[in-house]
């Protein structure tokens, strides 16, 4: 026997014996501690267990600790670092596993615990998996889309809450929007915000809102969790049903670490069902203070405008205009005079501009023309005729020069482009000459014989 074990059962030989002796004798914590693990590893021992990894860690001794879960459970684990080095996998949050350990008892804390002792791989979890598959679904009908979220209005005047009147959401959340926007007021559905059923109940909330159309925006809330907790708000339905409402929504479903399909389907979305209440509602006393603050510059703006408007009317009253009116009307008869032979002078320097440019004209048209500039036109036409003329094809043929060219048409310039036998047309001064050659001689040294 173990000298652990033998110290236990010692413990209960003497406390056996105090209880005949009548006499009461309670279990330490440690005791009752040491006898439940004692009775947990010797009836149960060593076995295998399916379940889904969550809440991995790893601290710095280097040892795992993590929670195996299904869907109705959760267990805590233990993988010793000398235990863990052997695996050909990495663990991780999500990962479904089978697991060889021995079932005890972290005394410290009172906690019972499976101590693995060998790991083996079954894929990725269920949860995980429907989580990212749908996500990529909605994501690619564009239920995500930036596009078609809607603005929060600046000044709501009714919100409404979907969440459970059981938990503290619905007490934080009045509790801030009384301290900052006193007068908004909030409507609350009340719902099962995890279980079964609770994403119908949901998904009927959003939509009972969206078609009364009472509030100006639509909150969902919820406390913190691990993922099996806020499941209800990964569903599609919701999902759905918030893509159709036609209130601003916000999202504020779990911690800051958390996201939920309802998050990316959202209008807004907040980090804590608290941060939800302050994004929802401007701070009244901020108001207070803007206004404050805008009823100050007018008040100064309206002082400056008095005393410019002072200013100008006492200048007004001092001028000497108003002291002696008929000086003022004198100055503004003289100013019509100079005006007006200004006037006159302007126009009689225009009319003088016109006149002298009129006799221009009237001397260009009368030294030109039109039969002197004719025959000088035609000269310039012979002139180019005769120039023509000088180089016409013709003229060359009448001196007694002839053209020949191929059967093509093409100009022979060069006799080796021309073999014995081909057809040429010459052409004289008067007529053509189709023959056929017999010979070709390309240097004009040498001569035809005859």
């Amino acid at each position: 026997m173990k000298e652990t074990e033998l110290d236990l059962w010692q413990s209960d030989v003497a406390r056996q014996n105090a209880l005949y002796d009548g006499f009461s004798a309670p279990w330490t914590v440690g005791e009752l501690t040491k006898k439940i693990r004692f009775l947990l590893e010797g009836q149960i021992g060593e076995v295998w267990v399916l379940g889904e990894i969550s809440n991995f860690r790893i601290p710095s001794s280097g040892h795992c600790y993590f929670t195996l879960k299904d869907e109705t459970a959760v267990i805590n684990a233990v993988f010793f670092r000398s235990d863990a080095q052997k695996l050909t996998f990495e663990l991780k949050d999500g990962l479904s596993v089978v697991v060889r350990g021995l079932l005890t008892v972290y005394e410290t804390k009172g906690q019972y615990q499976l101590r693995v002792l060998e790991a083996k791989k079954k894929g990725a979890g269920s949860l995980l998996e429907k989580f990212e598959e749908l996500k990529r679904k909605l994501s690619q009908e564009g239920l995500f889309d930036l596009s078609r979220k809607k603005k929060l209005p600046l000044f709501p005047e009714k919100i409404g809450i979907i969440t459970s009147l059981k938990g503290a959401v619905i007490q934080d959340f009045s509790r801030i929007l009384q301290r900052r926007a006193p007068g908004i007021r909030i409507y609350v559905r009340d719902v099962r915000v995890q279980g079964n059923g609770a994403a119908v109940e949901i998904a009927r909330a959003i939509d009972e809102f969206s078609v009364a159309r009472e509030v100006d925006i639509l909150v969902l809330a919820r406390g913190g969790g691990s993922l099996e907790d806020l499941w209800a708000f990964n569903e599609e339905q919701v999902a759905r049903a918030l893509f159709r409402c036609m209130i601003p929504t916000v999202s504020a479903v779990g911690h800051e670490t958390d996201f939920t399909i309802a998050d990316f389907v959202a209008d807004v979305r907040a980090p804590t069902p608290s941060a939800a209440a302050e994004i929802v509602s401007r701070d009244w006393e901020e108001w207070r203070q803007e206004l404050e603050h805008l009823r100050q510059r007018i008040y100064r703006f309206s002082l400056q405008f008095i005393e410019i408007w002072k200013e100008r009317l006492e200048k007004i009253r001092n001028s000497s205009s108003l002291a002696e009116p008929s000086r003022y009307v004198g100055l503004l008869r003289q100013n019509v005079d100079m005006l007006e032979q200004s006037l006159e002078k302007s126009a009689m320097m225009a009319v003088e501009r016109m006149r002298t440019k009129h006799t221009q004209l009237r001397l260009r048209l009368q030294s030109y023309d039109p039969l002197q500039h004719i025959r000088s036109l035609a000269e310039a036409l012979k002139l180019w005729a005769a120039r023509l003329e000088s180089v016409s094809p013709q003229v060359v043929l009448d001196r007694g020069y002839a053209m020949a060219f191929d059967q093509q048409g093409q100009l022979l310039k060069d006799a080796g482009n021309v073999v014995s036998g081909e057809k040429v047309i010459v052409v004289l001064s008067k007529g053509k000459l189709l023959g056929i050659v017999e010979k070709t001689v390309r240097n004009n040294q040498e001569d035809f014989p005859l």
